[in-house]
């Protein structure tokens, strides 16, 4: 008897289903297809979102790698400058130092010069030493110059150097090229290859 009844229901639930119009199952279609794009569109929303979220981490990746960039270069820049300014203090730390012992380079010299040749014999013991033991200090004193990379510059028959030189005066000299260097009143001195104190010289002009 149950078995009896559930095919009746089965089969009233199918005739009802046959009842239905083509209006309403077309009705049942579109409500079907439109829940499915509403799911579409959501997953179309959450793709453009993904999609721009990548697109603002890759441009944030790629300014944080351009600023690191800039600090590497940076720091290389500053590390180069620290190092060239740590090598030039120990190569011109003793600026200084070698700017005066230059006056009494020059006293030296001009102690020597002031010595008559003629009266440098031995029939003048005295002063013979005298001038002996000065062009001694001289030449241990251009040897510790030396030692330090401060050499001598004496110009004399060169051309001018507005570099190494300071023209005093300009003045005609017979068989002398304009421009060369005809006179020097004070030598000059260079430390490492820069100018430490430039010679004091007159030049030649043409006449």
């Amino acid at each position: 008897m149950a078995n009896l009844c559930i095919r009746s229901l089965s089969l009233g639930a199918l005739r009802n289903v046959v009842r239905l119009s083509p209006r309403q199952l077309c009705t049942a279609t579109q409500q079907k297809n439109g829940h499915g794009s509403e799911e579409a569109s959501a997953e179309q929303g959450t793709a453009e979102k993904f999609q721009a979220e990548k697109t603002q981490l890759e441009e944030q990746l790629k300014e944080m790698t351009d600023k690191y960039k800039r600090a590497l270069a940076d720091t290389e820049n500053l590390r180069t400058r620290s190092q060239r300014m740590i090598q030039e203090a120990k190569l011109y730390g003793i600026q200084g130092f070698c700017e005066d012992l230059l006056e009494v380079a020059d006293i030296l010299e001009k102690a020597k010069e002031s010595v008559p040749e003629g009266e440098v014999t031995s029939q003048n013991p005295h002063l013979k030493n005298l001038y002996d033991g000065l062009v001694m200090t001289e030449v241990q004193i251009q040897k510790v110059f030396a030692k330090h990379s401060l050499v001598k510059l004496n110009p004399y028959g060169l051309k001018f150097d507005p570099y190494e030189h300071e023209a005093l005066f300009h003045a005609p000299a017979e068989g002398k090229e304009p421009g060369t260097v005809t006179a020097v009143t004070k030598v000059g001195y260079k430390l490492h290859g820069r100018t430490l104190r430039p010679a004091l010289v007159g030049v030649a002009k043409a006449s």
